[in-house]
């Protein structure tokens, strides 16, 4: 209790508003999973709330799928993405006992994004000292610009920036408090970064990298003990996980998804087989080596000035961080931040300007709202000191009230464009009218089609349409599926389809909205049947068994 009475009234009330402002944030805006990440997520969570355990009936991606595919089609879940994402938004429909139902799943996405901003509010102390500051800093990670449209979604956004932030937190503590503990917290932190996203393991090496520093002025024999510290606070989270694995595909961790590291156009996600090497990259030369790194630090530069600093906030975080680069509290922190910027620019380049960056960096948006309301108060005093007339204790709440205006501004006319909808898509409808309630299908997105229809099947592969046969017989796919998107078809790169030609193992079925065919063996050109004029040409329809979201 004594704790508690320590906390001042204005934290009080920062924490009541900041909960109700997640809270419409999060349903306000995001009331379905808004693209392919939070589906997925969601979808495993859902069977894992009715029961069914961490599996999936469909695939996103080739890498780690299991090899023979089962033949009840039911195959193990996360075997690219990790699983802390799923975890969650199945423990808050199975407290409510409300499979299905996104708002139970959106729990606790809002507690963490409420968390993330009192961690904000903690750093806007620590860096600047005033209630100003955390005040400041708290309402900037809540109206966080681009990021707010995401919040709300089942997705890596909400709890990475919690977990991810206060990992740095503990890190830089431990290396200034040096006592066990903060190590053991900074080991329980990064692995449910880790558990939340696989570049989660770069917390665990920033930790480390700071203990073993030369900065951290300690003995041999602390290392040690701090190290093993840190390690057990980590297996303690991801030991289970390991275990999993390691019954499911006897590693404790899939390796598939290092081969992005060697892609040469980003549609090699959905390679069939999957997998890339350095041959693959370097095949020319290093053109496509510099071209890849190029386009990413392009992209990721965008991202850095217009996601991470809200434009006009870039500079003024970057100038703060300078000014404070021999706190120990940020060794960690910026250690992170480079290590990430760098290995989303160099190792990983184009997963990591298509998205990756934007995802991990989640974690900073809470430092990032820090340093730039000290950097502000850092500049004013600058300018101040080169013209006497500047009065900095007048221009500093002024042009903070300013920076959250804009902040504010920012994601309102960000979260107005990007407001889900739980309506089920008219395209999704005519799949469920059409294809019988056993159908499994090749289509670009089977995480929305299964969370819609609840059909399972696999992806459209970056390969030509000949291995459509052999990707059938071997996941028991029926049917292919082409959208349209607009005068094209939303096909990956070197999926060359000419609807007018389609392979003769192809048999089409009138559909509204896109090509649908179905898989079978060869017919020969004298045996081969006219598209049917029928809306699902007999074949019976799951329209019944489609999706009511209006219910748990």
């Amino acid at each position: 209790m004594t704790g508690l009475r320590a906390i001042p009234r204005h934290a009080w009330l920062f924490g009541l508003l900041a909960l109700v402002i997640a809270t419409v944030i999060t349903r306000g805006v995001v009331q379905s999973p808004p693209y392919t990440d939070a589906f997925y997520y969601f979808n495993a969570a859902e069977r894992l709330a009715a029961g069914n355990g961490l599996t999936d009936t469909y695939l996103w991606t080739y890498i780690g799928a299991p090899d023979p595919w089962p033949d009840d089609n039911v195959a193990p879940s996360h075997l690219y993405w990790m699983p802390f994402a799923s975890l969650l938004a199945g423990g808050g429909m199975a407290v409510a006992d409300a499979p299905g139902h996104y708002p139970s799943a959106q729990a606790p996405f809002t507690l963490l994004f409420f968390g993330m901003a009192c961690v904000a509010f903690w750093l806007g102390g620590r860096l600047g000292g005033s209630a100003r500051h955390m005040w400041v800093a708290g309402l900037i990670a809540l109206f966080s610009g681009f990021y707010t449209r995401f919040w709300g979604a089942t997705s890596t956004f909400a709890p990475y920036a919690f977990f991810g932030a206060l990992a740095l937190v503990f890190i830089g503590i431990a290396g200034r408090d040096k006592r066990a503990h903060w190590w053991l917290l900074a080991g329980i932190c990064a692995g449910f970064g880790h558990l939340t996203r696989s570049d989660g393991l770069l917390l665990l090496m920033v930790a480390f990298g700071v203990l073993f520093w030369p900065w951290a002025q300690l003995s041999v024999r602390r290392r040690g003990l701090f190290a093993l510290v840190l390690a057990a606070g980590y297996l303690a989270v991801m030991g289970p996980w390991f275990l999993r694995n390691l019954a499911e595909i006897g590693a404790i961790l899939p390796v598939g998804g290092t081969d992005t590291a060697w892609y040469v156009v980003y549609d090699e996600l959905v390679s069939y087989p999957p997998g890339a090497e350095p041959g693959d990259l370097f095949a020319d030369g290093l053109g496509a080596f510099f071209e890849t790194r190029w386009l990413a630090l392009q992209n990721n530069f965008g991202t850095f000035i217009g996601v991470e600093g809200l434009v006009i906030m870039a500079p003024l975080m970057l100038y703060g961080l300078w000014n404070r680069r021999r706190e120990p509290l940020l060794h960690g922190f910026w250690l992170y931040a480079l290590g990430l910027h760098l290995a989303m620019t160099l190792v990983f380049p184009l997963p990591g300007y298509r998205g990756g960056l934007f995802h991990s960096a989640a974690a900073l948006v809470p430092w990032w709202a820090a340093l730039g309301v000290a950097g502000l108060d850092d500049t004013v005093d600058w300018i101040a000191s080169k013209r006497r007339r500047w009065r900095p204790r007048t221009a500093k709440p002024v042009f903070s009230a300013g920076l959250v205006i804009l902040a504010v501004t920012l994601s309102l006319s960000n979260a107005s464009g990007g407001i889900s909808s739980d309506e089920i898509p008219r395209f999704y409808r005519n799949i469920a009218q059409t294809l019988p309630a056993d159908a499994r299908v090749m289509i670009n997105d089977p995480t929305a089609l299964y969370y819609f229809t609840g059909l399972g099947g696999v992806v459209i592969p970056n390969e030509d349409p000949a291995v459509i046969r052999d990707i059938a017989d071997t996941f028991n796919v029926d049917y292919l599926l082409l959208e349209r998107q607009g005068a094209v078809l939303g096909v990956p790169q070197r999926f060359d389809f000419d609807v007018d030609n389609p392979p003769n193992f192809l048999t089409e079925i009138d559909f509204d909205g896109g090509y649908l065919y179905q898989v079978g063996a060869y017919v020969p050109p004298f045996l081969q049947q006219p598209p049917a004029s029928g809306g699902n040409d007999g074949i019976g329809s799951m329209e019944g068994d489609i999706r009511d979201q209006s219910t748990p």
